[in-house]
This record gives C-alpha cells, sequence and structure tokens, in this order.
C-alpha cells in the first residue's frame, strides 16, 4: 500500500474503535503503556483541563516553550482536519508516515489489552497512547497535554504532570461530569497529584472549592489568576491585540497575541504563568521578554474567530456551550464593527442551543440553521424551530447541507448592502464539527 492509504486504513481502524464507554476507568490505557514500556515516564509533562480555552492554552504553551527552546509535543482534540493534529511535534502535526508506523507498532499490544478486557480501547485510548509514544520516540524535552473529557478519569490522567493547568469551568459534558460546577471542577481536580504546581484561571466559587481542595488534600501549589498572575492591560490591534500580562515573575508588556477576545487575552496569561511554573521563574526570576513576545505572537488557534475570507468577512468560531458562546458574542462586540452579521449555526444534539442562541441573538442580523456531519447533530428542522422562537421567523433560513448553508449566508450578507462589503460578516459556529465541516469547504 502506499503511505496515503496505509493512513487512510489506519484512519479507518481507529474510528472503528468507537468514541464512547459505558464506565470510565485508566486500567485499559495503563495496561496499554505498561506493554509500550511507560513512555509517558519518558519527559515532563504540563496537562490541561478545564470547560473552554484547552486547546487555544495549550497552543500558547507550546510557543512559548518552544520560543525558548524546547522541543515539544502537543496532544489535544478533537481534530479539524485530521487526526495528526491532535499529536504535534514541535508545532507541527505529525506526517502520515510517522502516525502509521507507530500506529503499527502498537496495534498488536492494544489487541492484547482488548482480548482481556470487557471492553476495546477506544478512539481516544488509542490516540493517547499514539501521543505519548510518538513524543517518547521523537524525543520531546516536554509534553504539553490536553484531558479528552473531564480529569480524574481520563486516558491522560496517566501523567501526573508536575505543572497542571485549569482553564475556566462551566456546565457541559453534563450527562458524564455531573450538572452543577461543583461536580464538574471536582472531575477536572482529578489531575493535580502529589507536589504539582497549579496554574488555576478565575474561577466560579462553586468551581473553586474542589480545586482548593485537591491540592490541600495532595500537597499541591497552587497559583490563582486574580492573586499571582492575570491580564493587566489588553488593547485592540490590527489582527489581534497587544497585551500587558502580570506573570508569577513579573509585569510583562507590549505582548501582541494574533488572536482576538478577552477570553484569549486570559487564555495567555494562563499559558505564560504555566510556562514560567516549568521553567522555575518567579520572584526571583522572570522569562526572557523577547522570547515571551516571539512565543506568543507566533501563536496560532484555528477555529477560535479565526478569519478565512474577506469581503464579506466570514470568521469561523468552534464556541460549543453557552460559557464558550458568552465569549464568543463579548469578543465580536468589543473588536469586529459589523454593519450586518450573518451566523451559520450546526450545534449537537446534546448541547444547551437555547441557552447559545440566547446569546448570538442580541449581534447577529439573520441565522442560517444547518446541521454538521457528526451523527450526534442535531436535526436542522429541530434547530430551526427553536431558533425561530428566539429570533423570530423572519429571521431565520435554513440548508441541510453546509455547502448550502454557506452560500445562502453570503447572499444574506451581501443583501441590500450599498458599496463595500467590508462591514458586513458571516459567522459559523455552534460546534468545533461546524467549524471543521465548513474549514474544509472554505481552505480549498
Amino acid at each position: 500500500m502506499t503511505d496515503r492509504t496505509d493512513f487512510a486504513a489506519v484512519e479507518a481502524e481507529l474510528n472503528a474503535r468507537g468514541f464512547t464507554r459505558m464506565v470510565f476507568e485508566l486500567d485499559r490505557i495503563e495496561s496499554l503503556l505498561d506493554l509500550l514500556g511507560s513512555p509517558q515516564r519518558a519527559y515532563p509533562a504540563i496537562h490541561l483541563t478545564g470547560t473552554n480555552g484547552k486547546t487555544s492554552t495549550a497552543r500558547m504553551i507550546d510557543s512559548l516553550l518552544r520560543s525558548h527552546g524546547l522541543h515539544t509535543g502537543r496532544y489535544t482534540s478533537p481534530h479539524l482536519e485530521t487526526v495528526r493534529e491532535r499529536i504535534s511535534l514541535d508545532g507541527e502535526p505529525v506526517s502520515e508516515e510517522r502516525f502509521t508506523s507507530v500506529y503499527r507498532e502498537i496495534k498488536p499490544l492494544a489487541e492484547l489489552v482488548d482480548a482481556r478486557s470487557d471492553e476495546p480501547l477506544t478512539y481516544f485510548d488509542m490516540t493517547t497512547a499514539l501521543a505519548f509514544a510518538t513524543f517518547a520516540d521523537a524525543p520531546v524535552d516536554i509534553a504539553v497535554v490536553e484531558v479528552g473529557l473531564g480529569g480524574a478519569e481520563d486516558a491522560t490522567n496517566v501523567l501526573q504532570a508536575g505543572v497542571c493547568v485549569i482553564t475556566p469551568i462551566g456546565l457541559d459534558h453534563t450527562e458524564w461530569l455531573g450538572d452543577t460546577l461543583q461536580d464538574i471542577a471536582l472531575a477536572k481536580a482529578g489531575i493535580i497529584h502529589p507536589g504539582a504546581t497549579v496554574i488555576a484561571a478565575a474561577q466560579e466559587e462553586e468551581a473553586a472549592g474542589p480545586l482548593l481542595e485537591r491540592c490541600a488534600e495532595v500537597g499541591a501549589t497552587i497559583a490563582r489568576e486574580g492573586g499571582e498572575f492575570g491580564v493587566l492591560g489588553r488593547a485592540v490591534a490590527v489582527g489581534g491585540q497587544v497585551l500587558t500580562l502580570q506573570g508569577l515573575g513579573g509585569v510583562y508588556d507590549d505582548v501582541f497575541i494574533p488572536l482576538h477576545g478577552a477570553h484569549q487575552a486570559q487564555n495567555a496569561a494562563v499559558a505564560l504563568a504555566a510556562v514560567e511554573a516549568f521553567l522555575g521563574a518567579g520572584a526571583r526570576r522572570q522569562l526572557d521578554i523577547e522570547a515571551v513576545r516571539e512565543g506568543f505572537a507566533s501563536t496560532s488557534s484555528p477555529g477560535r474567530l479565526e478569519r478565512v475570507r474577506n469581503a464579506p468577512t466570514i470568521l469561523l468560531d468552534g464556541a460549543h456551550n453557552p460559557h464558550g458562546m458568552k465569549a464568543t458574542v463579548t469578543a465580536l462586540q468589543e473588536e469586529f464593527a459589523f454593519s450586518k452579521l450573518v451566523a451559520v449555526i450546526g450545534v449537537l444534539a446534546d448541547k444547551d442551543a437555547e441557552a447559545m442562541l440566547e446569546l448570538l441573538e442580541p449581534v447577529v442580523d439573520q441565522v442560517v440553521v444547518t446541521r454538521n456531519s457528526s451523527p450526534r447533530a442535531m436535526p436542522t428542522d429541530e434547530l430551526t424551530a427553536l431558533t425561530a422562537e428566539i429570533f423570530g421567523e423572519e429571521r431565520v433560513a435554513s440548508a441541510e447541507e453546509m455547502p448550502d448553508a454557506i452560500e445562502l449566508a453570503v447572499a444574506m450578507a451581501e443583501e441590500d448592502v450599498p458599496g463595500e462589503l467590508s462591514g458586513v460578516g458571516v459567522l459559523i459556529t455552534g460546534s468545533v464539527v461546524t467549524v471543521a465541516d465548513a474549514r474544509r469547504l472554505l481552505k480549498r
């Protein structure tokens, strides 16, 4: 087989494993990693959990570490275009050849684990093992690893990382993690292990309690946004924003990030503190300011208020819960001056679509409802009815297929607009899958 067909066969085998399981436990992934020689012990790690901002923060941490001369491995999920995005070496997705060869090494061992288990290893178990093995083979100086779901029982929690990052916690995945902030925070606090340094974004009081209790229980040290670090100032700039950040080691000024929104400024403060903690900066030592500026300036976060077209402007944003949508709406109001904005929205059936639509309503003129490619997508007619209740029928259209939805939204945005189209825009949002579907079409 050619490399291309070989990789396609590996993807098909991974997909066949499925993405969910009935019982969450670490026995299977631990057994597989033991058979592989515990690759996750070959390097230190920074481990991230939270409800929103994990991937953007992980990408910032990765970029900052590389600007300080370190070889990095980064593991994030979900992906937008290819599973290879989940496993990056020095900021770049692994090649098809490398992905395939590591998978072929792991496959027979995975089959051994499957044979003696009630349930087979899942897609996420396998990509986690693939990431850890790839990082050990590279080798990397440090791994930056995002949890898949929760924390305590997530497959990545075999790391027992020395630096843990908790981004803002909100209500999401309630069917798995519990329906209160306290329950969700309790699950996410499970990545905090004895002796760790914890970098925590500002949290609701209900979420902060379990984090502090876990730190006290295992003897971890915590640094909190608003106390030990934070955003001192931010100004909108062309293509992003300029920040002044309070780090653990002092003030870092004139820091440009090519990302939009106060939530990305918060992510930057968290990322900086995490890298300071890992590199040993603090009261007596500050990181090199030029390396920090370089690291942030070269950060990217695809699918997070990402501009993919001009005239009209088309933005992609993967907000998929009310907490994320609130941040997106705030950024739209503060940093974009659209005279007319049309949204294309497709959501998963288990998400709080109503709350997301209510947040969008004041900033969007019209909506095109569609269905993304996920088998868990909310049916178009159901989402259209819900959207019409909130926006009014006259502001809502629908299209079953994404190409038609984008074409319709662009036509609606351009309709009755005299002169320049620079002030009109299309926002494609509601799910990472929706963004991925649109990105594949628009990036061709």
